[in-house]
């Protein structure tokens, strides 16, 4: 794809409801913000109903963001959702929840309303989503916007389940991704059903200046080795054994830098820094961080899909640890897509020990540098555009 032009603002702008759900790290909260910043760019009225804790340091743009009762993972199973206090979600807080979202629906009465995953996923709230379809007064436009690759599930009906809501929902299904890194049916084999829904929208990263440019060649993570966690909610392991594995590396005597994201605990983050030896900075995850990979001489990290598309931009050295617990697989599956293009290299997260940490980032250096491969990046951009086309 090339990059999308957006249509002048519109004279009497559609309204956009956009909901989104995070529930541990918080990728999906920074790619729905992406997107609704580019819809507001586009001329769009975007309204985002979050349903997330909220998450310090994303930038909305002129989208308007209300907050609904938030809720969030306890742990990185995905098995028990909880509230504030972190008390578990009960009827009496969906019926709040519920209530929130469809007074918000009523009082911006949208044309188009995208959904962040659903009904790809987020299905324990459908206790709120259905009735949100099924309000009367259907937006213009209803779309899903969904990663290039799905959690595998277990249980081959809940994929008939997904596309039979699809089905009878939405008008688009928006995947950011290229097809030709992996096509969506690669792991959603009920594709077939909805293959006139599907749009490609190219991936979903900010733009950024060409890696290694010109701008501070010799700022922070010149010549370094820098860890990374996203978020931080499950990333304590990893930045906890990159420091035990850095005396074992060819890199022993390199700046390193270990950036703990806002979900790592204060007293964690205390304890990091303090165990740190001297040639290693603990700080927390900053908003330069492409910049960082950039210059740096080696990535670790995990490999969520905004980390990857960081990195794919950088196009540094890397060593990513996916995350894989409970039934977690997408993080691996794009990392295989990946490595087997010879971009970064994998370090199963089972198992994880400062010693194949170690042995991982001596076969990175060793390695050649990354191959040239630049996906489509543009993908909020093409998002605005593709519901923008279909409401018009």
């Amino acid at each position: 794809m090339t990059t999308h032009d957006i249509r002048p603002p519109l004279k009497t702008p559609l309204k956009a409801l956009v909901w989104v759900q995070h529930l541990l790290g918080i990728g999906h909260v920074r790619r729905a913000a992406l997107i609704a910043r580019a819809m507001a760019a586009a001329g769009l009225d975007v309204t985002v109903a979050s349903g997330g804790f909220p998450v310090s340091g994303v930038d909305y743009g002129n989208a308007r963001v209300v907050q609904l009762p938030p809720a969030r993972s306890a742990d990185k199973s995905f098995k028990r959702l909880v509230g504030e206090g972190d008390r578990p979600l009960d009827d009496a807080w969906r019926e709040r929840r519920r209530a929130a979202l469809l007074d918000l629906a009523d009082a911006v009465d949208p044309d188009i309303l995208l959904l962040e995953t659903y009904p790809f996923g987020r299905r324990p709230f459908r206790f709120e989503l259905l009735p949100l379809l099924e309000r009367p007064g259907r937006p213009r436009v209803v779309a899903a916007s969904v990663r290039d690759i799905l959690v595998a599930k277990d249980d081959p009906a809940r994929e008939v389940e997904m596309a039979d809501v699809a089905r009878r929902h939405l008008d688009l299904v928006l995947v950011h991704g290229d097809p030709a890194v992996v096509p969506f049916d690669a792991t959603f084999p009920q594709a077939h059903r909805i293959a006139d829904l599907i749009r490609y929208t190219g991936y979903v990263a900010p733009a950024r200046a060409p890696a290694h440019s010109a701008a501070r060649p010799d700022g922070d993570g010149t010549g370094e080795v820098v860890v990374s966690v996203g978020g931080g909610a499950v990333g304590l392991p990893l930045l906890r054994t990159a420091l035990a594995a850095r005396p074992l590396t060819p890199l022993a005597s390199s700046p390193w830098r270990l950036l703990a994201g806002p979900d790592i605990g204060e007293a964690d983050f205390r304890t990091l820094r303090d165990d740190a030896p001297a040639g290693v900075t603990v700080e927390r995850a900053r908003p330069d961080f492409p910049e960082l990979l950039s210059r740096c001489t080696l990535s670790i990290s995990q490999a969520g899909y905004n980390t990857l598309m960081d990195l794919m931009q950088a196009r540094c050295r890397a060593v990513v640890v996916p995350f894989s617990a409970g039934n977690e697989t997408e993080q691996t599956d794009r990392a295989r897509l990946f490595e087997r293009r010879g971009l970064l290299h994998i370090v199963p997260e089972d198992g994880l020990t400062p010693e194949r940490l170690a042995g991982a980032i001596g076969r990175a250096l060793a390695a050649a540098p990354p191959a040239g491969f630049a996906p489509d990046v543009d993908g909020a951009a093409a998002t605005a555009r593709l519901l923008i086309e279909a409401a018009s």
